[in-house]
């Protein structure tokens, strides 16, 4: 990776913090030795033998929280400066099939919003795509890099469809008009699955004419790509169980999920992971309890489906500052602290097939993480004091800290 560091460090040891390894484990007084980007060790500094003089950049962390890089999935991060502004928004394209754009390409390292972002904590992103049926590919992504190639962890890991509405209207927001069936449900569904039929084909076949849109959807059969359907409601999630036994998808993942706890024993069975909506939400229904969004990912847990939190929604690049804090608002309704901060680290990572290398701090792992003056998942304590991108050092502070100072310094005794 190509980020200038705060240091030449080639073999760091974070030593006496309390390290959350992310797998359900703590260890306390923890040393983490790091060499070339990789996590070498993980251990208790007071029982073993630690030789200082063996590493070139020593950071003591004491009475801190050491946590493994926080994952913003489904989101536009990186894609999207400025909301009101057009110019700036670069994640819906034209058309409504559209497997083959790609948003690593169009990934802003630049952007001013990740700054803020990665000062709680939240170190990759999936860079997901919007709009139309199929919206197209997503990129999982470092919150930092001198460009996109060097911010890319994985170029391509699935495409993303826009599973049809089967109901319309309703909502307790528009009473006393009940919700009513889609008329065009089942035309739109037979849509979606002629494209599939059309890109299995393709898969299986042999081809003279290379169309980008079938290429693209050919690693999906193959099963080196992840499918991503978006949907909230139980009969869409029952028909999406249905629809990818036909198709024989490996990968599949539901984001939103908003009835999936209706169906758990489907999904379970299944193997269907769960990208859930964003929990600082109102209920749906005005049937539904009113901390029924809370509650969601315990109620998931229990239920032993594979899930994590995303943020999607009105200003979700600049609100996924707050993801540690909604996996905090989970710990409060039914999760451990640990397992909230899976949601948010770890499970991400299995959904997504990058685990192997991110979501926890073990040996052989990247060396992606970050060090916390006190809990990372309360707002109250959640003060990043060091980041470190796969071995290297960046300043944790942002442009808003940095006018914070100028104008504190400025009228300092007036």
């Amino acid at each position: 990776m190509a980020w200038i560091p705060l240091a030449n460090a080639q073999r760091i040891l974070v030593i006496n913090g309390t390290a959350h390894i992310g797998n359900g484990e703590v260890v306390e007084t923890a040393a983490i030795g790091m060499e070339n980007g990789k996590i070498l060790f993980v251990k208790n500094s007071l029982t073993n033998a630690i030789q200082r003089k063996d590493w070139d950049t020593i950071i003591d962390a004491e009475n801190q929280h050491v946590y493994p890089g926080l994952v913003a999935a489904n989101s536009t991060l990186g894609l999207t400066e400025i909301d009101a502004v057009r110019a700036t928004r670069d994640f819906n394209d034209v058309g409504e099939f559209n497997p083959h754009v790609r948003t690593q390409v169009a990934f802003n390292v630049e952007s001013r919003v990740i700054e803020t972002v990665r000062t709680n904590g939240v170190m990759l992103t999936q860079s997901t795509p919007r709009g139309g049926i199929i919206s197209g590919s997503s990129a999982i992504m470092y919150l930092s890099g001198w460009n996109w190639e060097d911010a890319t962890v994985l170029a391509e890991d699935g495409i993303h469809v826009n599973w049809p509405a089967s109901t319309q209207g309703g909502g307790w927001w528009a009473e006393p008009a009940p919700k009513s069936r889609n008329a065009n449900y089942q035309k739109e569904k037979e849509e979606i699955a002629d494209f599939f039929t059309l890109a299995e084909v393709y898969a299986k076949g042999s081809k003279t004419i290379e169309d980008l849109r079938l290429e693209a959807m050919k690693a999906c059969f193959i099963g080196t790509k992840r499918v991503y359907f978006h949907a909230d409601g139980m009969q869409q999630i029952l028909d999406i169980i249905e629809f990818v036994e036909k198709f024989k998808l490996k990968y599949p993942v539901i984001i939103g999920g908003y009835e999936a706890h209706l169906v758990g024993k489907r999904l379970k069975d299944a193997k269907i992971p769960v990208m859930l909506n964003r929990i600082h939400m109102l209920p749906e229904r005005e049937e539904d309890d009113v901390n029924l969004p809370y509650t969601l990912p315990g109620i998931l847990q229990k239920q032993g489906i594979l899930f994590c939190l995303q943020n999607a929604g009105d200003m979700e690049a600049m609100n996924a500052r707050n993801l540690p804090f909604q996996a905090g608002t989970a710990m409060a309704y039914g999760l451990s602290e640990e397992e909230a901060l899976q949601s948010i680290a770890l499970n991400a990572c299995k959904i997504m097939g990058i685990d192997r290398e991110f979501g926890s701090i073990e040996p052989g792992k990247s060396a992606t993480l970050f060090i916390s003056k006190g809990p990372a998942l309360d707002m109250k304590t959640n003060q990043v004091t060091t980041l470190i991108f796969h071995g290297q050092l960046l300043s944790a502070e942002n442009f808003q800290y940095k006018l914070y100072q100028k104008y504190k310094k400025k009228y300092a005794g007036k």
